[in-house]
C-alpha cells in the first residue's frame, strides 16, 4: 500500500509517499481502508519533533475515517463494512496518511450509515476537543451563554455546532469573511476578532451579564479578555496558545468573578472511543465537519504547510 512517511524530523520536505506493507490488525484492532485523514497542526508537531511519534520512519495523521475491512477477534461492536472514524493515532502507532491503517478499538467508533467519510476523516481532533471542552469540562447547559474564540477554525466551527445543540446562546469570533457561514452553523452572534470594541460588543450581546463559558484557543492573547467579558463563576476552557507563557494581566478581574480555568489536551481523554461515539450520535443532524480543501498523498507537504499558514473555514483532509 502507499503511505506518507518521514524518516527524520524536519520541515515539510521530509515527507515522502512510499510503498509499505499493509498492516495486519492485532486482536484488539480494526483495519480501516482510509477514505480520508484530517490534517491537524499536531501532525506537524510530530513531524518536526516537538512531539515524539511511535518511532521512525513514521506515518503521520492523528485522524482517519473509512471502512472497516478486517476486525480483530477481541473487538466488539464493529463489523466488516462498517463506516468508522478514529483519532489519537501517530503517538503509539502509524497514522492516517495511508491507504490502510490498523486502529485499536479504544480509539475508534462506528458512524451512521451513509456518513460522509471524507468529512469524518477530519472530525476526530476537532470534534472530540470541542465535545470534551464544552460538555465534559465546562458542563455547558441550555440557556447559558458561551463565547467561542476562532469560530471558523477546525475546533471552533465544530464547537459552535456542539454549543448550539445544547441550546446555549452562542457567541463566536471570526474574520469578517466567515461571519455568515459561522452564523449558519449555529452562532447567535459573530464578531470580528480584530475590532477595537470587541469586549463591549460581546458584553452587549449578553445584555451586560457576561458569558458563562469561554472556549479559548489562544490563551496567551485572550486570557485577560476572557476575564473582562466573563460572568460570575465563568468557566474558561483553554485548548491552546501561540506562546506557552500565559497569564492574567490583571488577576483581580478574574478573582473578582470567581473565574475557573480548565486547561485540557484531547490526548488526555479517558476514552476516545466513547467521545467519538458521542459525536457520532449527533453526526449529520447536529454536527457536520466542513472540508475546506482536499489533497492526495502527494500533497501532504502542502497540506501541512497550509494548516499552519492559510486561512480557511473548517478542516483540511488527505484522501489516499
Amino acid at each position: 500500500m502507499r503511505a506518507v512517511r518521514f524518516h527524520e524530523h524536519g520541515d515539510e520536505s521530509v515527507l515522502a509517499v512510499e510503498e509499505v506493507d499493509r498492516p495486519e490488525p492485532a486482536p484488539d484492532e480494526v483495519l480501516v481502508e482510509v477514505a480520508s485523514a484530517g490534517v491537524n497542526p499536531v501532525d506537524t508537531y510530530f513531524r518536526e519533533g516537538s512531539y515524539e511519534p511511535y518511532g521512525l520512519p513514521a506515518v503521520p495523521g492523528v485522524d482517519a475515517a473509512g471502512t472497516a475491512v478486517e476486525v480483530g477477534a477481541e473487538v466488539e461492536g464493529v463489523e466488516v463494512g462498517d463506516p468508522v472514524f478514529a483519532t489519537g493515532l501517530s503517538s503509539t502507532m502509524p497514522g492516517g496518511y495511508a491507504e490502510f491503517v490498523a486502529v485499536p478499538d479504544d480509539r475508534l467508533a462506528v458512524l451512521p450509515d451513509g456518513a460522509d467519510l471524507v468529512a469524518a476523516g477530519a472530525a476526530g481532533v476537532a470534534a472530540v476537543t470541542a465535545w470534551r471542552a464544552l460538555v465534559q469540562h465546562a458542563n455547558l447547559r441550555p440557556a447559558e451563554t458561551v463565547l467561542i474564540h476562532g469560530g471558523s477554525g477546525g475546533v471552533g466551527h465544530v464547537a459552535v455546532q456542539v454549543a448550539a445543540a445544547t441550546g446555549a446562546h452562542t457567541i463566536a469570533t471570526a474574520a469578517e469573511g466567515y461571519h455568515e457561514e459561522v452564523a449558519a452553523l449555529g452562532a447567535d452572534a459573530v464578531f470580528d476578532y480584530n475590532r477595537d470594541d470587541l469586549a463591549e460588543a460581546v458584553t452587549a450581546a449578553t445584555d451586560g451579564a457576561g458569558v458563562d463559558v469561554v472556549l479559548d484557543h489562544r490563551l496567551d492573547e485572550y486570557l485577560g479578555f476572557d476575564a473582562e467579558v466573563a460572568a460570575p463563576d465563568c468557566r474558561v476552557v483553554g485548548i491552546g496558545e501561540n506562546d506557552p507563557a500565559i497569564g492574567f494581566p490583571n488577576s483581580a478581574a478574574a478573582r473578582g468573578k470567581d473565574l475557573r480555568l480548565q486547561l485540557m489536551s484531547m490526548f488526555n481523554t479517558p476514552s476516545l472511543a466513547d467521545a467519538l461515539a458521542d459525536v457520532a450520535s449527533l453526526w449529520g443532524d447536529d454536527i457536520e465537519v466542513r472540508v475546506a480543501h482536499s489533497y492526495d498523498l502527494g500533497g501532504a507537504a502542502e497540506a501541512q504547510r497550509a494548516v499552519l499558514d492559510d486561512s480557511f473555514l473548517g478542516k483540511l483532509v488527505i484522501e489516499p
